[in-house]
C-alpha cells in the first residue's frame, strides 16, 4: 500500500497535500482526499493528478456518474491487461511502458505491470519534468 507521504512527495508539487487514500484501481489511478477536504484524481498513465471534487457531496455524487465509473474501472482496457499479463500480485498494478501522455497507447506491447510506489513516483517526476511543455493527448 502506498503512503500519503509517498504522494506528496512525487505530487506535491500540484498543490496537493494528501491526508487520506480512498481508493485505487487497476492502474494506479488514486482518488486522495486533501488537507481541504478537496477530493484528487492521480492517473500515473496520463501523467496527471487533479482536483475531481470539491467537498464530499459532490465526490459522492460521482458514484452515479456513469462516464465517471466507466473512466475509473477502466473495464476494457483492464480486460486486456488481465488477458495480456495475468492477474496482478499483491502491491502491484498494470502501466503502460510509455505513458498516454507522452504518445504511449493502451496494446499489448504497452503493457507492464510495477509496484504502485514505484509508479506514483516515476508518474510523478514524470509529470513534472513535463510540466508546461504541449502534451500528446
Amino acid at each position: 500500500m502506498i503512503t500519503v507521504d509517498e504522494i506528496n512527495e512525487a505530487w506535491g508539487w500540484v498543490g496537493l497535500n494528501a491526508v487520506e487514500v480512498l481508493g485505487e484501481n487497476a492502474f494506479g489511478n488514486l482518488i486522495i482526499r486533501d488537507e481541504d477536504g478537496r477530493y484528487w484524481r492521480l492517473r500515473p498513465q496520463d501523467l496527471c493528478c487533479e482536483p475531481l471534487a470539491q467537498d464530499r457531496e459532490a465526490y459522492d455524487a460521482l458514484a452515479y456518474n456513469q462516464a465517471f465509473l466507466n473512466d475509473w474501472y477502466m473495464p476494457e482496457v483492464v480486460h486486456l491487461a488481465e488477458s495480456t499479463l495475468g492477474p496482478l500480485s499483491a502491491g502491484r498494478k498494470y502501466c503502460l511502458k510509455i505513458p498516454s501522455a507522452l504518445g504511449g497507447h493502451y496494446g499489448c506491447d504497452n503493457l507492464a505491470t510495477v509496484p504502485l510506489s514505484e509508479l506514483i513516483r516515476f508518474s510523478g517526476e514524470g509529470a513534472q519534468q513535463f510540466d508546461g511543455l504541449p502534451r500528446w493527448d
